[in-house]
């Protein structure tokens, strides 16, 4: 048994945020932190009030995390970024929406009191002595503290107060992983009450000190256990309220999160369920059907991408992906009378199929649609085919010559687009066997299926429109229009760049309506595109054709979608920084060497160019932690370090760069999810380096000394090609199916009185023993939920 927690995170947009440039504007991007720990940042959204984000993450956290913050920034160019303000969730707030959280929420002022971070590891006893009970309270060490000072740091010092007695410790420079290992006694009364506050504080010569949060911890509950010890995480200080603006005057933030608790039950327990989901599918055509159809009809609108999703990933780790959509076609070709409405709507048929094409194409898409994309972002010429839209003055000209007309302007834009138009049905017409054999194969019964469905003359177009219904409408126009949500941008586009690729998606979406006269007369300023749509409906169906028509030679299996998901680890490869080691120089951030990596199901290796010969850095079993390095160690931001055993069985260290906060965390993920299963992880590491004769973290003189911080490998992203976890698919399968149980007794009983239905049918159907498992489960998760003791330490 195991707790999985998730968050799924989509940040919407901004409004009425205040200007922080001269210019009377902001650029705004957010930050998104759990518990202080920065995992995501958006795009900046230039020059804007009111920016447009759209992104959405999902986020593997431990089940321990306390809070997610969302902070929104003003990016600048010259100096230090502004905060704008934040909104922070906590943990209970979300356990408190089910269905998620969701709306707007107004942006707080960020407080220096009320930002602190970080816990403190201490000891309190109570021990009798002659002449009366002391309480004697054990400082030992600190981790993860607030950076207070203008080099990263902190002085920080421990305030021990009970009963109007103050002691302290001493002070520790420079340092946010702090060891004191310090003892305080206090004097108990009989009938000892109140509370134990121990403060923790940044020295500062100059100026005040500053806060850096505190434990309080009741001395009768202390006086009852005698002794307790561990890590209590520091709170911000009560007294000191914040400072109240006029509601709004910072803006607003929406915001879509939803936070995932699962209890993931041993294999053997979801066998039943997933066995009975897979015969379902096995019979396909030949079975009833029954159990995939009221699936789909008793789950709701909402939940019918999540649904998909976990039913496509099931399906894909049991071999039976193409099974499993080839079913979902009968089912929606069955219910379908009129062509033209064909996987239009947003079936279960249309979205796992978009889940499909995410999870088998992304690599596919990036090789067909990347140069386009590259090459309308690098070009960033003036589009527009609407003449009440056109702009002359932001044309621009050449040298002396004059602005064009708008006549002109739209014939640039006309002749710009045919060319990308070209250039991707050219991209998309050589791609065929690059097309993976999975995605060719289920396009390929597709074809076949509504073939069979509309037969005739008067239907030969319906076949090919359904493959482009989801080729086009549902993979290819969705990545030109939102580049950055398909990797294929690390930023959006600006406003010229967003028309250009508005203008290229229609396009894309008239050839694959196979430039029908419903989608021509919507906009009849998209008549002059019309030759270049109608030559490029004549490539796609000889592309389509091609696609399709093309069965597997025969000769060694290539590998299937299944296996790939099931065995490979998330492949990721780049241009990062390496730190040269060798030498006794200092280590600095001039010391650090780019080259090109890849992470395998093997090994993290390196090379000089793409194309040259990889060395081998670290084998992948070797990998003990993957985890982020301090600024101030080199002076240098988004650093990591991969900590492995050598071929001696020794500790080193790797240290790489990365270019910016996301490629740090895609990195880290990739590292911590390819290696989770390698025996002798560690659960502690220096967020520092060891320079000189002491670590500059918590400067212990033992370069061997266990770590001062905790590792994060549940921290990762999520993304389509990580591996399948069979057991959790399942188990949100079990946990959709419970929470509309009602619906699927009710349906059950409908079909048990129908009277077409033979009596044989009727005492062990399909639908009898799936709610028979999902009792079955009930009842297992009952019995794994039983009380636990937890010591609680402090609220």
């Amino acid at each position: 048994m195991a707790q999985r927690s998730s968050l799924s995170i989509r940040i919407v947009e901004g409004k009425n945020l205040p200007a922080k440039d001269i210019t009377g504007s902001s650029d705004p991007y957010c930050i998104v932190k759990v518990d202080n720990e920065p995992i995501i940042r958006t795009a900046t959204v230039w020059k804007t009030l009111c920016p447009f984000w759209g992104e959405d993450y999902q986020v593997h956290v431990p089940p321990t995390f306390h809070t997610v913050a969302f902070e929104v920034l003003d990016e600048d160019a010259l100096s230090r970024d502004d905060v704008i303000g934040k909104v922070c969730l906590t943990r209970e707030t979300l356990a408190s929406h089910p269905k998620g959280f969701s709306g707007w929420v107004h942006l707080t002022e960020v407080h220096p009191d009320e930002e602190v971070q970080g816990e403190l590891h201490l000891r309190l006893e109570v021990e009798p002595g002659a002449r009366g009970r002391r309480l004697r309270c054990s400082v030992l060490e600190a981790r993860d503290l607030a950076p207070k000072d203008w080099n990263g740091t902190s002085d920080p010092f421990v305030r021990v107060s009970y009963k109007g007695q103050t002691q302290e410790t001493s002070v520790v420079k420079k340092s946010r992983y702090p060891r004191w290992n310090e003892t305080f006694e206090f004097a108990l009364q009989d009938g000892a009450a109140g509370a134990v506050c121990v403060e923790v504080w940044d020295w500062d010569l100059v100026s005040r000190n500053d806060f850096l949060g505190k434990v309080v911890v009741d001395v009768h509950s202390l006086c009852v256990a005698q002794q307790e010890e561990g890590w209590f995480r520091l709170q911000p200080h009560q007294a000191k309220r914040r400072r109240l603006c006029v509601e709004g005057n910072l803006g607003s933030l929406q915001l879509e999160v939803r936070l995932r608790d699962e209890t993931v039950l041993p294999s053997s327990f979801y066998q039943p369920l997933v066995q009975l989901l897979c015969q379902e599918v096995k019979l396909g055509s030949q079975g009833p059907g029954q159990l995939i159809r009221v699936i789909e009809e008793t789950t709701s609108r909402e939940c019918r991408q999540e649904v998909a999703t976990s039913l496509l990933k099931l399906f894909l780790g049991q071999g039976l992906a193409k099974d499993f959509l080839d079913l979902l076609f009968q089912l929606e070709l069955s219910r379908t009378s009129e062509a033209n409405t064909l996987f239009r709507s947003n079936s279960l048929a249309s979205k796992s199929m978009e889940s499909f094409l995410k999870v088998a194409g992304m690599q596919y898409l990036h090789s067909v649609l990347g140069p386009i994309i590259d090459r309308v972002f690098e070009e960033k010429k003036y589009v527009e085919l609407d003449p009440s839209k056109v702009e002359v003055k932001d044309v621009g000209c050449s040298g002396l010559h004059r602005p064009p007309g708008a006549a002109a302007v739209l014939e640039q834009s006309v002749q710009t687009l045919r060319a990308h138009l070209a250039a991707l049905l050219r991209a998309l017409g050589g791609s065929t066997r690059a097309c993976p054999a999975p995605l060719r194969a289920t396009f390929r019964q597709l074809f076949r299926r509504v073939r069979e469905r509309f037969p005739g003359a008067q239907h030969q177009h319906v076949p090919f429109i359904a493959v482009t219904s989801f080729l086009c409408l549902r993979f290819l126009s969705p990545a030109i229009l939102s580049p950055k949500l398909f990797h294929l941008r690390e930023r959006h586009a600006d406003a010229r760049t967003s028309r250009t690729l508005l203008l290229l998606a229609k396009a894309v979406q008239s050839v694959g309506n196979m430039d029908a006269p419903a989608s021509r007369a919507k906009e009849a300023w998209m008549e002059p595109l019309q030759p270049a749509v109608r030559q490029g409906v004549a490539q796609l169906k000889d592309f389509i054709s091609k696609l399709v028509g093309e069965e597997e030679a025969p000769g060694p299996p290539e590998p299937d979608l299944q296996t790939l998901s099931l065995h490979a680890p998330p492949v990721k490869e780049g241009r990062l920084f390496i730190l040269r080691t060798k030498g006794r120089g200092p280590l600095t951030s001039s010391s650090f060497k780019k080259l090109h990596f890849s992470l395998t199901t093997e090994a993290l290796s390196f090379a000089k160019t793409p194309s040259s010969k990889k060395i081998t850095l670290i084998k992948l079993a070797n990998i003990r932690a993957a985890e982020k390095v301090e600024e101030k160690s080199f002076g240098i931001s988004h650093v990591m370090q991969v900590i492995y055993t050598d071929d001696a069985g020794r500790l080193q260290t790797a240290y790489l760069q990365c270019k910016c906060v996301n490629e740090l965390n895609q990195w880290l993920s990739a590292l911590r999810k390819a290696s989770v299963h390698n025996t002798g992880l560690l659960g502690s590491y220096h967020p520092g380096i060891f320079r000189g004769d002491k670590w500059s973290c918590c400067h212990q003189r033992d370069k061997t000394d266990r770590g001062c911080d905790k590792t994060r490998s549940q921290v990762t992203l999520q993304e389509w090609n990580d591996p399948i976890d069979h057991d959790l698919e399942a188990q949100r399968i079990y946990q959709h199916l419970l929470g509309v149980e009602a619906a699927l007794r009710k349906k059950h009983l409908e079909l048990s009185r129908d009277p077409k239905a033979g009596p044989e049918e009727v005492p062990e159907d399909s639908l009898a023993q799936l709610l028979r498992v999902l009792q079955e489960l009930q009842e297992a998760h009952g019995r794994s939920s039983e009380p636990r003791h937890l010591l609680q330490l402090q609220e």
